[in-house]
């Protein structure tokens, strides 16, 4: 693979009981970890989503609740996934908008340590969109020319990712060599996403800022300010678990940065207020 490591780099797949970040659950988790040595290795599991998946999913990738009743649920196996994914690279097809954010509140729901946002994000399909502006069985057939025979099985979606992925570093020449140069060529928008759901982002100044609504380009310290129901209303309302925590995050730092500044600011004050003590002091007993 054309492609400057430093570290693992873990191509993965999900197969969901639906789309909604927030409320549904993996069905099946694959993963495909290539090390800077260029060997590959392979991790495939199916999951109890504790949940029914739906009919429509079932007919989408062939997995029915019977297929999955006596898998492990998710947070059985948490351990096994942080584990094999390790400090690797992360990279899918959508993955910065479905499957990463899937991947994270999972992690979050069983209170599970593993950090998502210590690593760098590949997403194939924006390579693609802004490459070429296809689906996956296309780039499949664009940059391999292959048919998918076997799509939703999360497995083989992931090969034929990877597979496409190598194709693309192959074809384009003057695409970056490096994990950090695609992750920041593949991320989409103009601003860089604080959360996975694109909730929050960061502005030139490294400020959180909220990046949808009638909020969007304002401050979370700006608008806790002037409309502090706003938080509590994200906190209460449907967004995903890792966008409120980092919201909840950036609160509190805000709130111990107020504190300091207010520590600060006494200091003198009370420095002089000792100092005029004992000048009075001195003066009145040296009278």
């Amino acid at each position: 693979m054309n492609l400057a490591l430093q570290r693992p780099f873990a191509v993965f797949d999900l197969e969901t009981t639906g789309v909604n970040v927030t409320q549904d659950r993996i069905v099946e988790i694959a993963i495909i970890k290539v090390h800077p040595d260029g060997t590959e290795e392979e991790y495939s599991k199916r999951v109890h989503p504790t949940i029914p998946i739906p009919k429509e999913s079932s007919e989408i990738h062939g997995i029915w609740d019977k297929d999955v009743e006596n898998a492990p649920k998710f947070a059985e196996i948490a351990d096994e996934v942080a584990a094999f994914i390790g400090d690797a690279d992360l990279a899918g097809y959508n993955s910065n908008k479905f499957d990463i954010p899937v991947l994270a509140e999972e992690f979050l729901r069983c209170n599970h340590s593993f950090d998502v946002r210590l690593r760098k994000f590949v997403d194939v399909q924006n390579i693609f969109h802004k490459m070429e502006q296809r689906t996956l069985a296309a780039a499949y057939q664009f940059y391999c020319q292959q048919n998918m025979e076997n799509a939703h099985n999360a497995l083989y979606d992931t090969r034929v990712t990877l597979d496409v992925f190598k194709a693309q570093l192959t074809r384009y020449q003057d695409l970056a060599k490096t994990v950090e140069g695609l992750a920041e060529f593949s991320r989409q928008g103009n601003v860089e996403w604080h959360d996975f759901a694109g909730r929050l982002a960061v502005n030139e100044k490294g400020q959180v800022m909220y990046n949808f609504g009638k909020h969007k380009g304002k401050t979370v310290e700006e608008i806790g300010e002037s409309e502090p129901g706003y938080y509590g209303w994200i906190l209460d309302a449907d967004f995903p678990l890792y966008t409120k925590q980092l919201l909840r995050n950036e609160m509190e730092r805000i709130k111990q940065s107020k504190r300091a500044a207010v520590a600060v600011k006494q200091v003198p004050e009370d420095n002089a207020s000792i100092e005029d003590k004992l000048a009075a002091l001195k003066n009145k007993f040296s009278k």
